[in-house]
């Protein structure tokens, strides 16, 4: 089925550009006039206030941001993106396709006292009980698109314009995936960014050639959608090794899912990785601290991207450093396996699993075993992760675990498509089921 068109940081892909610029602007330490000068165009949402309202508790100074990546093909306003665009160049589906499903969510965990980041991604096929949408269980991906078409149908006898009705049912679909991440992890968002299918492509073409690493050649042609078929399929084709991407292609490298191992999983981590290489590239460009430089790359995300109305770039810049440092771990969180539910593959996770694993990386104190969740899924033994990483595979008989490798970092200035250079990898998470490899920031990590 055809993908939006990215996170992360899809940035999500897609996704993640958008919101790996507001980081890079606080990273920057602008005056306060310079940051208002930036700050005037961004589209800010109140959807925080909801949230807040339920949220857990704080256990510490420390932010959490949650990057929202939208599978939409509609503008702000909620008109169709060109087809032309959508279609034919980028080959993503049209406006019926995807919804308005959020393909990429990952969490930033910045410390109070500086160190080490941690990103989380939420696999976007977890099944969860939703909140702030109808309640009931899920995929994680589908309590904005619930919510919002039930503000929808609220708000359709108020007389509101088209783009005011959009904007308000989308507010909903906002406070339902913050208050659904919150309660699935058992920790409250200060702050958030989302970003849509057009804003990752202009961000990305803000900043091409892009720098990715694949450990094996992917060739994923193009299927087209029929009545008996879904279709799907990016059009990419890439060698194993570093490659230069257009923003065409670095949306394709994020959406990819057929062809792959792991399917969405492995998309994950492509998202993963792309947050890592379009830092990298910043950084290594020295567009962080170049005030001209940030101007124009804000410019392009300001029209795409939703941030937070409660976000104090200035406030946040003590903190952000870290995220252009290379001093952030990607870790994918883990499911139990494969179930077929209404007709839809969903990913079965056991949500105290997830909580303690969250409670452990962020540093807080973990509570004894808890009772079998609700769902009646005991947790996956937790195995050292030098040892083994437990990584599902869509298939219709349960799957072995699976070995893993720590993934490989490429270097730019050697690395050639055939032979790739290997950089600093990436530690396994210790004592934590995990799933697949993490992904570490600072170069070009490397992914299936």
């Amino acid at each position: 089925m055809a993908e939006p068109r990215t996170g992360p940081l899809t940035v999500a892909g897609r996704v993640l550009a958008g919101t790996l610029s507001v980081a890079v602007l606080g990273a920057s330490g602008l005056v306060w006039y310079e940051y208002r000068q930036l700050d005037s165009g961004m589209v800010k949402s109140g959807a925080l206030a909801e949230a807040r309202k339920n949220a857990p508790p704080h256990l510490d100074q420390s932010v959490n941001l949650l990057l929202i990546g939208l599978d939409s093909r509609k503008d702000m306003d909620g008109n169709d993106l060109p087809k032309e665009f959508v279609e034919e160049e980028l080959h993503a589906g049209s406006s019926e396709i995807g919804g308005y499903n959020t393909n990429a969510l990952i969490v930033l965990h910045i410390p109070a006292n500086g160190g080490k980041v941690t990103a989380l991604s939420v696999p976007r096929d977890d099944y969860v009980q939703t909140v702030g949408a109808d309640g009931k269980m899920h995929k994680i991906k589908e309590a904005y698109g619930i919510a919002k078409e039930a503000a929808e149908q609220k708000l359709s006898g108020k007389g509101l314009t088209k783009p005011e009705l959009e904007r308000q049912s989308r507010e909903a679909g906002r406070a339902a995936t913050l208050q659904t991440v919150q309660s699935f992890l058992d920790i409250p968002i200060d702050h958030f960014a989302e970003v849509n299918l057009i804003g990752f492509y202009d961000i990305a073409k803000a900043v091409e050639p892009i720098q990715v690493c694949l450990n094996n050649p992917v060739d994923d042609p193009i299927v087209a959608r029929t009545a008996t078929h879904e279709g799907g399929g990016t059009g990419l084709r890439l060698p194993a090794g570093v490659s230069s991407l257009d923003a065409r292609q670095a949306l394709s490298f994020v959406r990819q899912r057929h062809h792959l191992k792991n399917g969405d999983l492995d998309r994950t981590h492509r998202q993963q990785a792309f947050i890592s290489s379009v830092v990298y590239k910043l950084k290594q460009d020295g567009v962080v601290g170049d005030l001209g430089r940030l101007q124009r790359l804000f410019d392009a995300v300001k029209k795409d991207v939703v941030i937070d109305d409660r976000w104090n770039v200035l406030d946040f810049a003590q903190q952000a450093p870290n995220l252009t440092g290379g001093n952030v771990e990607f870790n994918t969180l883990p499911i139990t396996g494969f179930k077929n539910i209404g007709g839809q593959e969903v990913n079965t996770v056991d949500p105290g699993q997830i909580k303690r694993i969250v409670k452990q990386l962020f540093g807080h104190e973990v509570p004894p075993d808890a009772a079998p969740s609700a769902s009646g899924e005991q947790a996956a033994p937790v195995v050292p992760a030098a040892f083994a990483v437990p990584v599902a595979t869509r298939t219709t008989t349960p799957a072995a675990p699976r070995s893993t490798h720590s993934p490989r970092t490429a270097s730019p200035s050697s690395a050639s498509p055939e032979a790739p250079s290997t950089g600093p990898t990436a530690e396994p998470t210790p004592d934590l089921p995990m799933q697949g490899p993490a992904v570490k920031a600072g170069g070009i990590p490397c992914v299936d």
